[in-house]
């Protein structure tokens, strides 16, 4: 407030914001904002997890010291933090092909398995983890001149797929992670269809 800050973020500032950015990131590609959610995913996993038994704490190594230091995995009136991480990881491994956001993902859905099991309807945010853990999601991502790409995009948008992420790249795009400067922009608009850490030739057409 007033470009203040007054408190240590908690583990659901850090997984929510990132989730919002690559929520953003598909109605419009900006590097930074990429930058920026692999920023708070190390930050998740530098500061939150529980290298031991899996899963993340609520508060962050350099909170103040509390006499339990919460790790919860239920939701509540919002989503819980260790199912938002697990799912913003488990995007952002596929889509960037980074094995450590992967692995911490499935440490966490091994950490709640036992909750999972036994309260399921308690844990959907988790369960929405496990979903797209064992069927990665679709990740498509468009190269080509702006023009183009808003004409693509369009018309992806047209069929809903929660389990897909369309990305618009455009060809003058630069600094960007070796994951996606791999799917090189062609002569015209193409698209690569990514299912978990494999994916396509260059795509050229709607239809296809």
């Amino acid at each position: 407030k007033d470009g203040r800050t007054r408190f240590t973020a908690y583990l659901d500032d850090y997984a929510f914001l990132a989730w919002g950015l690559l929520e953003l990131l598909q109605a419009r590609w900006h590097g930074p904002w990429l930058a920026w959610s692999v920023e708070l995913a190390e930050a998740m996993l530098a500061h939150f997890e529980d290298r031991d038994a899996g899963g993340f704490y609520f508060t962050a190594d350099d909170h103040e010291s509390l006499i339990l230091r919460p790790k919860t995995f239920g939701d509540d009136a919002t989503p819980a933090g260790n199912g938002m991480a697990a799912r913003v990881l488990l995007r952002l491994g596929f889509l960037l092909a980074e094995p450590r956001y992967l692995d911490a993902a499935e440490r966490t859905l091994r950490a709640g398995w036992s909750l999972l099991e036994r309260y399921p309807h308690g844990h959907t945010s988790l369960l929405m983890a496990l979903d797209e853990y064992i069927g990665p999601p679709t990740v498509v991502v468009l190269r080509g001149a702006v023009e183009g790409l808003d004409v693509w995009r369009a018309e992806l948008d047209k069929l809903y797929d929660p389990r897909r992420l369309v990305l618009a790249v455009p060809s003058a795009a630069t600094g960007l992670p070796a994951a996606l400067s791999d799917k090189r922009p062609q002569a015209r608009t193409v698209a690569y269809v990514c299912r978990g850490t494999t994916c396509s030739a260059p795509v050229e057409t709607l239809g296809d």
